[in-house]
């Protein structure tokens, strides 16, 4: 529907349009008919929804911090997924993944050659010296945030503790290629060019995502080298999320489970994951 000058914003900041989104919706028509992928209104947050989405972060956050004061050598991975589902409830919160396409578990925690998805389960105990993602989705008030972090148990080995780092790394990296009317394109090939440079691999077939009114929406964010893709725009929000192999990127999916993915090689996998806010003047990270 087409909106007037004087009429009030589609934002629902309560301003006119003329004094709110119309430059900037004439900015995004001129990139469109010059060729250019433009994201649609709703992908772009509204100041209302943005607070609400950080309401949510904030709790995301706690939970990892929960986390990282209490992950250790000797604990199962069913005992995080439990303090995981015990604190986002206590604070009126809903573990995302619990019940996602279903997941049967409040948190996917994936050790050493586990990409991503990994299911907690009483069997599986820490060791000194593995690596392990935790990776957090928290609904509140119907608004979702999502971030992970890698942990290393113990006495982790050199080469381990490097693919860790570096993986994180690459995600700064991806973060600092975020700009304003950027392109999306721009975080894939800062991410591949760095842990390429390192002597290692990014998996495509998982990558970041949308997120804030629902679990996944568009824009879905490659971590390696592709197409420009979509206009990076003041209001959206999304996950930035690297897998870094220490080997090949090749993977396989758990067939019993359907939702683990392991390297193909067996050699180990790394993952860090924060959500963003594109803004005016560069990036706000929402959670990590």
């Amino acid at each position: 529907m087409k909106i007037n000058r004087n009429d009030e914003c589609w934002c629902n900041s309560g301003l006119k349009y003329k004094k709110c989104h119309m430059e900037f919706d004439e900015k995004l028509k001129s990139l469109k008919e010059r060729g250019f992928e433009v994201p649609s209104h709703n992908i772009i947050k509204t100041k209302d929804q943005i607070e609400k989405i950080k309401e949510s972060a904030k709790i995301n956050n706690a939970v990892l911090d929960l986390v990282a004061e209490n992950i250790k050598a000797g604990m199962t991975t069913e005992e995080i997924d439990k303090l995981v589902h015990d604190f986002t409830i206590s604070q009126g919160a809903i573990p995302a993944p619990l019940g996602y396409h279903d997941f049967p578990k409040s948190v996917c925690t994936s050790i050493n050659d586990e990409i991503c998805h990994g299911i907690p389960s009483p069997e599986r105990v820490l060791k000194d010296g593995d690596i392990i993602n935790v990776d957090v989705s928290t609904i509140y008030n119907g608004y979702y945030s999502d971030a992970s972090r890698m942990f290393m148990i113990g006495n982790v080995s050199e080469e381990a503790k490097r693919l860790v780092e570096v993986t994180k790394e690459c995600l700064y990296k991806g973060i600092e290629a975020v700009k304003p009317w950027g392109h999306l394109g721009d975080i894939g090939a800062a991410i591949e060019a760095h842990a390429k440079a390192n002597g290692y691999s990014v998996v495509e077939e998982f990558g970041g995502h949308g997120i804030g009114l629902e679990f996944h929406e568009e824009p879905f964010v490659y971590h390696y080298k592709g197409a420009k893709g979509m206009v990076l725009v003041p209001g959206m929000i999304f996950t930035i999320e690297p897998m870094i192999n220490q080997g090949d990127a090749d993977l396989y999916i758990d067939a019993d489970n359907g939702w683990t993915s392991y390297t193909d090689d067996g050699k180990l996998s790394a993952q860090w994951e924060h959500m963003i806010l594109v803004t005016e003047d560069g990036v706000e990270i929402l959670s990590k």
